[in-house]
């Protein structure tokens, strides 16, 4: 593996147009508001672009992480050094891919696809208008809420392997979970999906977006920086419930705290640091295996930091 400052020069001769760039700071990337600067980031516009950055990569031994929206990232403060790859700004691609489906670009965010769809008065993905990651996010993590996830309408993905080779995954071979995929075990990043729905009638469509979104304002935290769910449900249980139960709701280690309004949410209240948010995670998951004998497993994944 050659050194990172290496591998920027040769994918700035080999790409010029490529906007790179260098020791950015995470807490712009990230809905937590927080995190250190990363060695090097790449920003494609295109999946042209983004196989390219892929192949060269592979050849230099350097491996990339993906990044959408930063809607389920924890950055350490002190940074990582890491070569990042965003998604979110290209990849853009937002079109009817028939009567009934869309081709969703893995740069968009599943909000916008949901709004496009009410758009065209298709329903299904009405679960999807308040996620506020990508395509390309969701289809990493099986993205879902009140009872929808992208499992039950995505056709097909495409898809490129870590040399930057294009090929498609029909939705049984996504091997979509509870927040898991394929993508999970194999260095793949996904540049779109289609997704398929059902013709509906566009008022009944608003009406159930509205009533979700009552749902989530009156319930959960949506005024303070966070990642959403910060941990996983527990077969059998609901972890903000056991959080409850452990006592740590409105639990707090400098700006960071567990939610008043939901304990399953870990919020910055301001001026939080990284180191914050992950000791309050710690404490929690170690609380609530103690008191309940549960262990809390993150949703957030971690860069340059562990639990």
């Amino acid at each position: 593996m050659v050194s990172l400052d290496t591998f920027r020069q040769s994918l700035a001769a080999a790409m010029p147009g490529l906007e790179l760039r260098v020791n950015e700071p995470m807490y712009k990337h990230t809905t937590f508001r927080v995190g250190g600067p990363v060695t090097l980031m790449a920003l494609p516009k295109s999946v042209e672009e983004l196989a390219q950055v892929l192949d060269l990569a592979s050849k230099a031994g350097v491996e990339p992480f993906f990044l959408g929206r930063g809607s389920n990232l924890l950055v350490a403060d002190q940074g990582a050094e890491a070569f990042l790859v965003k998604l979110a700004g290209g990849l853009d691609r937002l079109e009817l891919a028939g009567p009934n489906s869309l081709y969703v670009g893995a740069g968009v965010t599943l909000a916008q696809a949901a709004s496009f769809a009410l758009e065209h008065a298709l329903t299904g993905l009405e679960f999807a208008h308040g996620i506020p990651g990508t395509l390309g996010g969701g289809v990493f993590m099986n993205a879902g809420a009140y009872d929808g996830e992208l499992s039950q309408v995505i056709s097909w993905a495409d898809v490129l392997d870590e040399a930057g080779r294009a090929f498609r995954l029909a939705g049984s071979d996504l091997e979509l979970g509870y927040r898991t995929s394929v993508f999970s075990r194999k260095p793949w990043v996904v540049t779109g999906a289609q997704l398929d729905l059902t013709a509906g009638d566009r008022t009944s469509i608003r009406a159930r977006m509205d009533e979700l979104s009552r749902r989530r304002r009156s319930k959960q935290p949506l005024d303070l920086p966070s990642a959403g769910s910060t941990f996983k449900r527990p077969a059998g249980h609901f972890a903000g419930a056991l959080i409850q139960e452990a006592g740590m709701k409105g639990a707090r280690i400098g700006g960071a705290q567990v939610s008043e309004k939901h304990a399953g949410f870990v919020v910055n209240t301001g001026g939080a640091t990284s180191d914050d948010i992950l000791s309050l995670i710690r404490l929690v998951r170690d609380t609530v295996l103690e008191k309940t004998g549960v262990l809390l497993e993150p949703e957030v994944r971690m860069l340059g930091c562990k639990l």
